[in-house]
């Protein structure tokens, strides 16, 4: 027999009844039950119960045997009597009456249960890591990642790509967030930077001829951690195409992804029809570049009715260049106690209040209500409910002010009215692609151009989109929203150099800044690059949302805390003062 194991502790059933079998794993739950132990044994793959009475000639030994002790087991399998047959267990049919024991690993007083649901600080689970992973919820997580990855290898591979793997050591390249730098003993007071994406690399591959590309990536960026992103290191199924269009892009990553969530989505719906969205009309309707469109509330416009209305804010606002009054709908909503919650969720947001007007039924006829109804008059009131197609027992809020200023607020209400008011859809994955992206954005004060977006995309017209209004350049720049979290983002990349120059001489970069910079791929198009573009989708993100997790530390094997830390490792930590003197480092403490 094996020296640990004979079946795995999800194997056996009423086939086995009869055999002597060897199990090996964690003591899940330990119960007497008047001088009979009964023990969950557990390993990855499940459970098995296994028993010992005073007959067993181990029985003073597993009289010992603590919650997760890993042992190893020899016994009979017997079946269970009818009435004590658990279905919700793939062995619930059999039990192991012990005869042999040997403890390979006994176990301390833990930090943290693994049995049952309870919930523990995220700072113990995290230094506790090896434990919270023995976890079911977990075990399941991670398998499910690892399924995930593997489909889509093999969803790629199926596409006629293939897999390439790009430099984990290179030069520092901005990609909207800061580097993780590495110093090199070699090359004293010069530092490579681990790659925040293999943006350049796979670029540089389309030069090289190889046409299909793709990576599940490693990418590293020094950011603030958020409940969607992690603070130090992700994954991303990375992809790039030569001789393609943006609808291509589309048209290839899009059955890889749609083919993932009907798999392992859990027979959640899966959009069929993603609609392109530009990004202007995303922000007017929705906020953000990110809408979660199980949610039917789309914002409007109704500028019109409030200029020079009776409501005095709002009114003098719109005298103001650049301003409009936005419309959030909310169906159902049409209650005084609803309107006043919502108001405190903006005045919590930092803003003095949220105006509403709320529709009533009082017996002869339908009543706006609300301060704003009152200021405006019935007229324009009744225009508003007609615009945004409400009625009785419905509501609408209104922010207003420069779009860019109110929108992420406004944003974030929308999203807050319609999880409250049973709007969403919640067994539904909905996806749209979001498209031109504007390349530059004018700073207020300063009015300096600086890139909003990717600065490597192709600008749409090309160099004579250029020569006119910077302001309104779009670029072949695209995301991917699903359920109010972005999952894919990518671009037509801009090829020729002399389009580069131009549009990063317009953001205040001279030729000579940018050969310093990118002078790797500004080379490389010197020499017939092909028209290319690509995507990436981040797969923490991805499985975080088939996980049906709130937070994306709960799909990562080993992440980090709040503040960048390893908790269970004990990283960052110090260099020791050869690692210094060897690098020709000095460490300045900090006052």
């Amino acid at each position: 027999m094996h020296a640990f194991r004979s079946h795995t502790c999800a194997d056996l059933n009423n086939s086995n009844v009869g055999e002597t079998v060897r199990l090996s794993g964690w003591v899940h739950r330990v119960r007497d039950h008047g001088g009979i132990l009964f023990i969950d044994l557990r390993d990855h793959y499940g459970v098995t119960q296994v028993l010992c009475d005073p007959d067993s000639p181990v029985f003073s030994e597993m009289e010992k045997v603590r919650s997760e002790w890993c042992i190893r087991i020899d016994g009979n399998v017997k079946a269970r009597d009818p009435e004590l047959v658990n279905p919700k267990l793939p062995t619930g049919e059999i039990e192991v009456f012990v005869r042999d024991l040997e403890v390979l690993g006994a176990a301390d007083e833990l930090p943290l249960m693994v049995f049952g649901d309870q919930e523990y600080p995220e700072e113990t689970r995290l230094k506790y890591r090896f434990l919270d992973l023995r976890r079911e919820q977990m075990q399941e997580n991670m398998k499910l990642r690892s399924d995930v990855v593997a489909s889509m290898r093999k969803r790629m591979w199926d596409q006629g790509f293939r897999e390439y793997q790009t430099p984990i050591i290179t030069a520092s390249s901005p990609e909207g967030a800061r580097d993780f730098l590495v110093p090199s003993r070699l090359h004293p007071g010069k530092f490579y930077a681990l790659p925040q994406a293999p943006q350049q690399f796979k670029q540089l591959m389309m030069v090289a001829g190889f046409d299909k590309y793709f990576q599940i990536a490693p990418c590293f960026r020094d950011e603030d951690p958020r409940a969607d992103r992690s603070p130090t290191d992700f994954y991303q199924l990375d992809m790039e195409m030569s001789f393609v269009t943006q609808q291509d892009v589309f048209d290839t990553i899009q059955p890889v992804l749609k083919g993932i969530f009907e798999e392992f989505g859990g027979g959640r719906k899966v959009d069929q029809d993603w609609p392109q969205i530009s990004y202007a009309d995303a922000a007017k309707w929705y906020g953000t570049d990110k809408p979660d469109l199980r949610n039917p509330i789309k914002m409007q416009d109704v500028s019109e009715h409030f200029r020079g209305s009776g409501f005095a804010i709002f009114a003098k606002l719109l005298e103001q260049d650049g301003t409009e009054i936005r419309a959030i709908p909310a169906p159902t909503g049409g209650s005084r106690k609803f309107c006043d919650r919502m108001n405190k969720f903006a005045q919590e947001q930092g803003l003095p209040g949220m105006g509403y007007i709320f529709w009533r039924d009082q017996g002869e006829g339908m009543e706006a209500a609300g301060p704003l109804a009152k200021n405006i008059g019935p007229e324009r009131t009744e225009a508003i409910r007609q615009q945004l197609g409400l009625g009785i027992g419905d509501a609408a809020f209104f922010l207003g002010g420069k779009p860019k200023a109110f929108e992420p607020v406004a944003g974030r209400a929308r999203d807050v009215i319609g999880r409250e008011l049973g709007l969403l859809d919640e067994d539904r994955f909905a996806f749209a692609w979001i498209v031109d992206f504007p390349i530059y954005q004018q700073d207020e004060e300063t009015g300096e151009l600086d890139f909003d977006h990717n600065p490597f995309s192709m600008p749409q017209g090309g160099m004579a989109a250029l020569e006119g209004d910077p302001l309104a350049v779009r670029g072949y720049q695209y995301d991917l929203a699903c359920n109010g979290y972005e999952l894919v983002s990518g671009a037509i990349r801009n090829h020729q150099p002399e389009i580069m120059f131009k549009a990063f001489e317009l953001a205040g970069y001279g030729e000579d800044e940018v050969r310093k910079r990118f002078g790797g791929m500004v080379n490389a198009f010197k020499y017939g690059a092909p028209p290319h573009g690509g995507c990436a989708a981040g797969v923490d993100r991805i499985v975080m949302l088939l996980a049906d997790q709130q937070n994306i530390r709960e799909v990562v094997m080993f992440p980090m805390n709040q503040r960048a830390e390893d908790l269970m490792m004990n990283a960052p930590s110090d260099p020791t003062s050869d690692q210094l003197m060897e690098l020709g480092l000095r460490v300045i403490p900090q006052d």
